[in-house]
């Protein structure tokens, strides 16, 4: 059926389109462009989940070759979810940066802007879909040289030296993923990920050292990607510089497709046999519960709104590898949930903190009474404070809900003390930007109503993607359900 090659599809409109863009010399068509070929891939990855729900999962040939020879593409429910996340937050992301991206970089680097942009989903798309694990490296790194150029556009200083700071991570991470699969091709010959798989379960005790050796080079590598705790330090420099739209992406999409990857790999081609007998998930649950902490004690300290969530987002991401490193089906669904609602939340939380800024001024101290003149988009702001917080309802809360249940299921109480401390230290560096920016006399003197507040029409975007985060609360049993089905399947 012609709906199996839509995942191809997604990847190659994108592609295409950003390599005609530099032939259309005007930036509205560039930027109508770019917003339409994502609304369409938003569509495909909505019939591409739907068939999968009907018909299961499947995998699709690219070319002549079968695998292990050929390149395939695996489509699953997690794939096809994924997809629409990263189409579907990355539509609204760039349907806000229409009305603001000139804001942040030159009009003649607009173009340049939504080439990149274009490029930088396609490949994650790729990452997500892949189940070659060299294709996967090479998608891996074309997302990089994308995030890179979406951060140094903005052409200032601190983007130069966080863009500098990326690129020097990144590429060693980027090498210990490279020798990771060197050393399982050595001892699989394969490099189709099933394929890899049934090489490993059939001689993994003649290889101990060689596979401990691999997943080191796998977690220290995609960790750096993912912003694992301590592996994270290019994050705060590079969300919080960039332009708006790329703090956005770089946080709500990018660096979970790296984490996605990281579960397949850990899944996967090694499986649970395999991980089962090596201590890799218990430190991977240790750097999480310290990334939970300290990512919250690091944003509390900040004075540059920007910087604030960008360590939250620190925080966040410990969260997502917590669940991980549980090593039970609910918390890799939870770990997946978290993803999910993290997305639609941060990137509301970035657009609106950035709308903010340019009214305002980039420190708290700057947006003492902005409810007063923007009181929609701190309104914004404070419902995915809520949720980052986690007030019931939002998914936030049903994340770490789970999550604590996926710890007592572990047989891990203890955990539970650090969910509730990293819960009340979100709520330590949020509320009070949302307090004085409400409430207090000499905040709101002289504060003019409404007087900064944005048009309906840029606001839309931020207010369908705090819609979104709403409904993935409301409808968190389904998603869960679904969740816990997919997971089954790698366990």
């Amino acid at each position: 059926m012609v709906i199996k090659s839509f995942p191809l599809i997604m990847i190659l409109i994108l592609f295409i389109s950003a390599f005609t863009m530099p032939l259309v010399n005007n930036n509205k068509i560039i930027k109508t462009i770019s917003l339409i070929t994502n609304f369409i891939c938003s569509v495909l990855s909505i019939f591409t989940f739907y068939y999968v729900q009907l018909y299961g999962n499947f995998k699709y040939k690219m070319g002549h070759f079968d695998a292990p020879w050929g390149i395939e593409f695996s489509i699953g429910t997690l794939e096809s979810m994924m997809a629409i996340l990263f189409t579907v937050v990355s539509f609204f992301i760039i349907w806000y940066s229409l009305y603001s991206i000139e804001k942040d970089i030159k009009e003649s680097k607009v173009c340049l802007y939504y080439v990149l942009i274009n490029i930088l989903i396609a490949s994650l798309l790729g990452i997500v879909f892949t189940n070659d694990i060299f294709n996967a490296f090479v998608f891996i790194e074309v997302s990089t040289l994308a995030s890179c150029g979406i951060i140094v556009i903005k052409d200032k200083k601190e983007n130069v030296k966080a863009t500098i700071k990326y690129v020097v991570l990144s590429s060693l991470g980027s090498g210990l993923v490279l020798m990771g699969i060197a050393f399982l091709y050595s001892i699989t010959g394969n490099l189709n990920m099933d394929f890899m798989h049934s090489e490993l379960i059939k001689n993994w005790m003649n290889y101990e050292r060689i596979i401990l050796l691999s997943i080191g080079l796998f977690t220290i590598g995609l960790g750096v990607k993912g912003a694992m705790f301590p592996l994270h330090v290019w994050l705060p420099d590079a969300h919080s510089s960039a332009p708006t739209s790329s703090s956005a992406m770089l946080s709500s999409v990018v660096v979970k497709a790296f984490v996605l990857l990281f579960i397949k790999i850990i899944y996967r081609i090694f499986g649970t046999d395999i991980i089962s007998n090596i201590p890799v998930l218990d430190l991977i649950l240790i750097l999480a519960s310290i990334g939970m902490i300290m990512g919250s004690i690091f944003a509390i300290f900040q004075k540059d709104l920007k910087r604030v969530i960008a360590y939250s987002s620190v925080a966040q991401m410990g969260y997502v590898f917590f669940g991980i490193g549980l090593g039970n089906e609910l918390g890799l669904a939870i770990s997946i949930f978290h993803i999910i609602g993290h997305a639609f939340t941060k990137s509301a939380l970035f657009l609106s903190v950035g709308s903010m800024i340019e009214k305002a001024g980039k420190n708290i101290s700057d947006l003492r009474g902005i409810g007063k003149e923007m009181p929609i988009t701190l309104a914004l702001f404070t419902l995915g404070s809520l949720s980052m917080v986690g007030i019931p309802i939002l998914p936030g809360f049903l994340s770490k809900w789970n999550f604590a249940l996926a710890s007592i299921q572990s047989g891990r109480l203890y955990l539970l003390t650090i969910i509730l401390a990293s819960s009340l230290l979100n709520g330590v560096y949020y509320f009070p930007i949302v307090i004085n920016g409400y409430f207090g006399q000499e905040n709101l003197k002289e504060k003019v109503y409404m007087s900064k507040e944005k048009s309906i029409k840029e606001l839309i975007p931020i207010i369908m993607l705090m819609g979104m985060m709403v409904c993935a609360g409301i409808f968190s049993n389904y998603i869960i359900k679904i969740l816990l089905i997919a997971c089954d399947q790698m366990f």
